[in-house]
């Protein structure tokens, strides 16, 4: 059995990590060379930033952040400059920090997402478009594939009210699951107001669930000189491309890693796992690995990470999806 979870727009981690990539697209909407690393904590009425951002951009954060939550809460700001060691080491072309970025790709859906992922968002998007609130779902299956149980919970929405739309999720899979509504009782307190937030602890939502290991950090708030975003994104598009191009596989696995200061990485391996269940290692494509070659190939100095912060990184037609 598998099981996978996910989030809403509105729980407090993930207004946290759309607080940070809001403001890192403000920054490249106005200075693509912007060099950012910022990290949110919120909660209880306050919201406080910081971290580091050089740029040529002029972004008030007050702003950002009022456009992201409203008014309601008090913003605290300690932003600096980048360290000029850890600039050196990015002016030369070099990894912003070093660590160990994955990627995934599997036949079991459309999206070459895994399927208890695929299933766990899909439902927590279609409950979110009926009300938009903090909550969290969760898909286990068994090894037929079939959904086993389902947990749905989401603040203001009744037992009666949530059981029905899940129902109506559900009509289009032929599976008879257990299910847990609000488990804990109906809620009315959620988000920040019930709990804090804070940007990059959402990472197995942000990547591929739990069945695939997360390799690098968190992804929000950081430019696409951190490998831990690019090289991540990257790795996904080998995974992509390289299913695509050998329909005898059926997932591939990417594993890059990187040295601070150092553009070409320490490490590449891909493996894969056919329909037999064997496994292997295969020839590595022939892509430029180094950050700039990554940024230039995926196109990533343009405003687009708001978006990735909501509702996860990869399977949603994004370019290292294609």
């Amino acid at each position: 059995m598998r099981t996978a979870e996910f989030v809403s727009p509105k729980h407090p981690d993930k207004v946290c990590d759309i607080i940070a990539d809001s403001i890192l697209d403000e920054c490249l909407r106005q200075d693509p060379e912007s060099r950012v690393a910022v990290e949110v904590m919120g909660g209880h009425g306050i919201i406080t930033l910081t971290g580091e951002i050089t740029t040529k951009a002029y972004v008030n954060v007050r702003d950002v952040v009022e456009s992201v939550v409203g008014k309601r809460y008090g913003v605290q700001s300690n932003i600096v400059s980048q360290s000029p060691e850890i600039s050196r080491g990015v002016d030369s072309g070099g990894a912003g920090d070093q660590g160990i970025m994955r990627g995934y790709a599997t036949r079991e859906t459309e999206s070459m997402m895994p399927l208890e992922y695929s299933l766990a968002r899909d439902l927590c998007r279609f409950i979110y478009k009926r009300h938009q609130s903090d909550g969290k779902t969760q898909i286990t299956i068994g090894n037929d594939e079939a959904i086993a149980v389902v947990v749905a919970s989401f603040q203001g929405i009744s037992h009666k009210e949530l059981e029905g739309i899940v129902k109506e999720w559900l009509q289009g899979h032929m599976s008879k699951p257990t299910i847990y509504i609000n488990p804990a009782g109906d809620w009315n307190l959620g988000g920040l107001d019930a709990d804090t937030g804070l940007t990059g602890r959402k990472l197995c939502i942000d990547n591929y669930g739990t069945r695939f290991p997360v390799g690098g950090g968190s992804f929000s708030g950081k430019d696409p000189s951190k490998v831990d975003r690019s090289g991540a994104y990257m790795a996904r598009k080998i995974a992509v491309d390289t299913l695509n191009h050998n329909p005898e596989m059926k997932e591939v696995s990417v594993e890059l890693a990187y040295a601070i200061g150092v553009a070409e990485p320490v490490e590449v391996s891909v493996s894969s796992v056919d329909y037999n269940g064997d496994k292997g290692y295969i020839a590595v494509p022939k892509h430029n690995l180094t950050p700039k070659g990554i940024i230039d190939f995926l196109d990533l100095k343009k405003p687009i990470y708001r978006r990735t912060a909501k509702w996860g990184h990869f399977g949603n037609n994004l370019p290292w999806d294609e």
